[in-house]
Formats: structure tokens, sequence, C-alpha cells
């Protein structure tokens, strides 16, 4: 039997190596970004075309690269940063792996120009599937400037798998802000299709955060800082009254570098506690300072994810920053011993006799005497007409349960519902304002009112997008909404769809919007609350999205909506609530999939005794 392992074509290796580290247009837009702030560059401009899929260019002022070194940083694990294993744990720049510009150069076609400040002129390079078309002499501006066009160009399944461009603008969005929040001091400039999304001057961290994400931020944010031995950590948190219904601007950088760390995102959520609802989130952009050798940032391709060796330590040490930080702004509870004037008391005359209280007590009452002052209202002592049938005071009032549908599918243990409203009056009562229950003929029917309000509002708001007519309630002051550049981005991405689920939004600035209208069915609710929730909701969903837009959108406005009215209803607003929910196409189940309706036979609770 002939030898059937072999060793795989560089070019195939390469594509292989790539698809670890570029996953897409925005890992392109990091790996470069990364080494123009490697460079020493104060100056970093991106452009990108077709949200990356056509062009991604990054030009930097920074040292650049000797004609040498320009060929040398497209090999395989050729890399400046380190040159032993003992380099790996003390790692200070952004980029050392020696895989980036690799891999980039194995899918795309990569032009790259480079010019040292001390040589005469530069080197130019055209490179097509890790293979080298080109190499000339570049006399351009000092600097760096690599262009990667036509991504994927030779892999096309890996291309057709890329989503539309409105999701990919956000992940190339979301990679920009987090290398731009870690260099204040570095000016950039960020430009899709010929337009400016970014132009971010050198400036302080407060600065930098206000410039990407709103004016609103410059009176939302408190500073916080401590120091160790183990873990230097400063920042700034958001104030607890302006949280979000949502996860928003929350962010967390070791040494310069983005990660992702759940236990940390814990202690943030730990020192907030009892000052934001249970179902909102604070802001934060926390930066640590640690010795390279305490953690290992080399546990995953995207260098997203790090190990620290004193997790318990910086938890507790987090938590207690941050509610230093509160404190120290007033904004946790405190006792004030230093407090202003007491109320004004005056004394009384001199002169001015009191008469003592008197308290009149009537010594002819008997508590057990039917008819007189103190008659009970026990059932032993009521009148003989009233005790036969004491129960009927006690009595909830019946409700009669309407329903025109003709059927509810398969489902045998609800055909009760189906029959006339005169037969089948029973009293509907409800548990813990979220539950409501009716006796039927086989046993009780619960409802979970807020599925039911869940798939009332979906098959509305679908039929709205489907139909092209969603009904608007005008404000008598239209409101202004300030979002960050990627949220802006989403809202016009989806505004049409928004418009026709009742929303009347324009688009006031690149970052402003303002609302004229929205859904009659919000009822009075915050629209920025409900907008920031759908857009996060996007923004976690976009495969979804992909499939079907109108369904998502129509999904996502339901649940908001139906999961904020949790008042008691009225006997009116059951009876219409069931009317409603048994006329829509599914009444069994959310539009999540679960259950809306119960039933509970008289056999199962007979088992239950």
């Amino acid at each position: 039997m002939p030898d059937i392992i072999q060793l795989l074509p560089d070019s195939v290796a390469n594509q292989i190596a790539a698809g670890e580290v570029i996953q897409r247009p925005a890992s392109v837009v990091k790996e470069l970004m990364e080494n123009a702030v490697d460079s020493g560059a104060d100056e970093i401009k991106l452009i990108i075309k077709d949200a990356g899929k056509s062009l991604v260019q990054v030009i930097d002022n920074g040292c650049a690269m000797s004609t040498t070194d320009a060929r040398m940083s497209f090999e395989r694990h050729a890399t400046s940063k380190i040159k032993k294993a003992e380099d790996l744990f003390a790692i200070h720049t952004l980029g050392f792996r020696g895989e980036a510009l690799a891999s980039i150069a194995a899918i795309a076609r990569v032009e790259l120009r480079t010019h040292r400040m001390e040589d005469e002129t530069g080197t130019q390079i055209y490179i097509e599937g890790s293979n080298v078309i080109n190499q000339d002499i570049y006399a351009g501006t000092e600097g760096t400037s690599i262009a990667v066009k036509n991504l994927f160009y030779n892999i096309p399944a890996r291309r057709k798998f890329l989503k539309s461009n409105t999701t990919e603008l956000r992940h190339i969005i979301e990679e920009f802000e987090r290398i731009a929040l870690v260099k204040p001091e570095i000016r950039f400039v960020f430009t899709n299709d010929d337009r400016q999304l970014f132009n971010l001057p050198k400036g302080n961290l407060k600065q930098r955060i206000v410039a990407l994400f709103g004016n609103s931020y410059n009176t939302r944010l408190i500073p916080m800082e401590q120091a160790s031995d183990v873990v230097s950590i400063s920042g700034f948190i958001g104030k607890p009254e302006f949280s979000r219904k949502t996860r928003g601007e929350q962010y967390f950088f070791v040494n310069g570098r983005f990660i992702k760390h759940p236990y940390l995102n814990h202690a943030v959520d730990s020192a907030f506690r009892e000052l934001i609802p249970t179902d909102a989130f604070p802001t934060y952009f926390i930066y640590f300072k640690i010795d390279p050798k305490e953690i290992d940032i080399n546990i995953h391709p995207t260098k997203t994810e790090v190990n620290f060796q004193n997790n318990n330590v910086i938890y507790a040490m987090l938590s207690s920053t941050i509610k230093q930080a509160l404190g120290k702004f007033n904004i946790t509870p405190s006792l004030d011993f230093e407090m202003g004037a007491g109320p004004d008391i005056s004394l009384p005359p001199q002169n001015k006799s009191f008469d003592t209280p008197a308290v009149k007590v009537n010594p002819h009452y008997n508590p057990f005497v039917q008819n007189g002052p103190g008659a009970s209202n026990h059932p032993d002592q009521l009148p003989k007409k009233n005790r036969d049938n004491w129960q009927e005071l006690y009595n909830i009032p019946e409700i009669a349960i309407k329903n025109d549908r003709t059927g509810l599918g398969t489902n045998n243990e609800i055909p009760d519902l189906e029959q006339k409203a005169e037969d089948r009056v029973e009293a509907v009562f409800q548990l813990l304002d979220r539950f409501l229950i009716s006796r039927v003929r086989s046993g009780l029917m619960i409802i979970d009112r807020q599925r039911a309000m869940e798939r009332i509002l979906f098959e509305e708001n679908l039929a709205n997008l489907n139909e092209g007519r969603g009904f608007s309630q005008q404000s008598l002051f239209p409101e202004t909404l300030h979002f960050s550049t990627a949220e802006a981005e989403i809202l016009m991405s989806i505004m049409e769809d928004l418009n026709l689920l009742g929303f009347d939004v324009e688009r006031f600035s690149d970052k402003a919007f303002v609302v004229k209208g929205v859904p009659a069915e919000l009822n009075n609710m915050d629209s920025k609350d409900v907008l920031e929730s759908i857009i996060d909701n996007v923004k976690k969903n976009l495969n979804e999205i992909k499939i079907d837009k109108k369904v998502f959108l129509a999904r996502s406005m339901a649940a908001n909506m139906a999961g904020r009215n949790k008042k008691k209803l009225e006997p009116e607003e059951i009876k219409s609530l069931i009317d409603r929910l048994f006329s829509t196409k599914f009444p069994e189940v959310a539009p999540d999939g679960k259950p809306i309706v119960k039933m509970i036979t008289f056999e199962e609770l007979e088992q239950k005794f």
C-alpha cells in the first residue's frame, strides 16, 4: 500500500491558516490597524469600500519598512516582536505572531507601499494569493499604505458566507472603536464608501469617548483609578441613572489590548447591584495595566481572551474600585453628618395653658351585639338572611371570554374554548400579574399574558410590515435622540421598516435622529429605550436578519413592547387580550416557540391530592 501522508502546498497551508485569523473584513481591519499602531504612527486613516469586501486600506505615518522587511513581512511567522519563547510573556505590542499579512495575502490581492524617513525611495509590492506579482521602487510619502482588495477572491465559498454590508460594516466599526479607545493620542480618520464616518482628533481618553459615542457622554462618566502591586485600574464608568436596557458600551482593555472576560464583567455588575434595575446594564471603559508575565494572551487566535494568574484578586479590586468611585461622587447612599439647618421649631408662650387630651370611650360598646355600633361581620354573627349564602360576598366577577375562531389546531385539550360565549361564562383571575387562570370543561386553562401579548403584537407588526400600514401616534413635541455611529448605521438600515411599524423617525445629523411619532401600542414608553433594544437585538441576531429581516423586526418589537407592560389588567383588558389572542394564527405558542396556553385537567388536580 503506497504512503498516503504528504505535506500540504504552501498556498493551501496559508489558506487554512488564514481561516483562523481572517474571518471577515473586520479581521483585516483589526490586523492592519494594530500594525499601524505598533509602527509608532500618530495619524492613521482607514478607507473601506463595499463594507470591506472590495477594499480595506490603512495608511499611517509610522516608521515604515525597508525593502527586505517589506518582502519578509508576508512570510508566515515572520515577526519583529519575538525571538524566543520567553518573549511571549513580555508582550507590549498589539501584534506579535507574524501571521496577519501572510494570511491576508493568501486570500486577497494586496498592494503594499512603504517609505522610511531615512531612505530616498521606498518599496512597492503587489501580491495575489501569496504570489508576488510585482516589486518596484516607490517614491511617495513617508509611512506605510497597505490596500487589501477583493477579499476571498480565490475562495468563493468563504466569500459567499459573508453577511450583508450592514452587518460587515458594524463589525468593522466595532474593531475601529476598540483600537481608537486604546490610543487617544493618535488621530484616526475612517471613510466608508467616500463618506467620512469618524474624524477623531488627538486628545485624552474622555475626549476620545465623547468623540466616538456623542456629546451626551461628557456628563455621564465617572472617573475611576486604583493602583496596587498586582494591577493598576483606571478608566470611566457610567452613572447609574444612564444605565441601558441593553448591553451598550462595555469595554475591558489589558495593557492596551481589548479583551472579553465574563468573570470581570460579573465584578462590575456586582458593584452596581442595588443602584440600577436588574434588567439594566452599566456603561464602562476600564483599563488594566499588569505585568505581562501575569497574563497569557496567546490562548485565542484573535487575542481577545486572556488568562490571569490572580483572577480573584483582580475581581475584588475591580469591584472595590468601582464602589469607591461611585461613593466618591455621591452616587451610593451614605450618612451625611453635616446636615443643614433643621426644622424651625419655636417655643410656646410662657403663660399659655394646655388641656389634657381626652379619650372618649363608649361604655355600651359590645362587638358581639348584631345590631349595635360594633356589630360583627363574621358569618356566625350575620343576620340569618345573609348567613346561608355569605360566600356570594366573595365571588370573583365573571368575565365572558368570547372567541370567533373556528379551530385551534390539533391540540385536544383546548376545544372547550370553542364554545359560544353564553355557554361558558367562567371567572378569570390574575396570578402574579402574569398568568390568567380560567375554568374550562376539562380543567383549568392558564395563559401567560406576556407571551400572549407578544404573539398578538408579533402578528400585528408583521402584517403592518407586509402590507405597509403602520399606525403612528404623532408626538406633540418631537424628540431628538442621539446614538453612536455604529447604532446610527444600524438604525438607518432598518429605518424604512421601523416607519412601517408605526415609528416616524427622520435622520437629523450623522448621529442624531428626530422621533415625530411612535406606535400607538408603546403606551408612553421611552422611545429611546425601545429603539436601543431593537438595535441591540439587531447586533446579536444579524444572521436571522439576513434570513428574514421583517420577521425579526416584528418579533423584536413585540418582545420589547410586551415585556414592558406589567401592570395589573382590568376585566375589560383581560377580555380584550383573550379575544385578540385566539384570533391569531398560532395562539398556543409565542414567536420564540415557548407555550402560551397550558391546561391542567381535573385528573391531574386529583393526582396532586
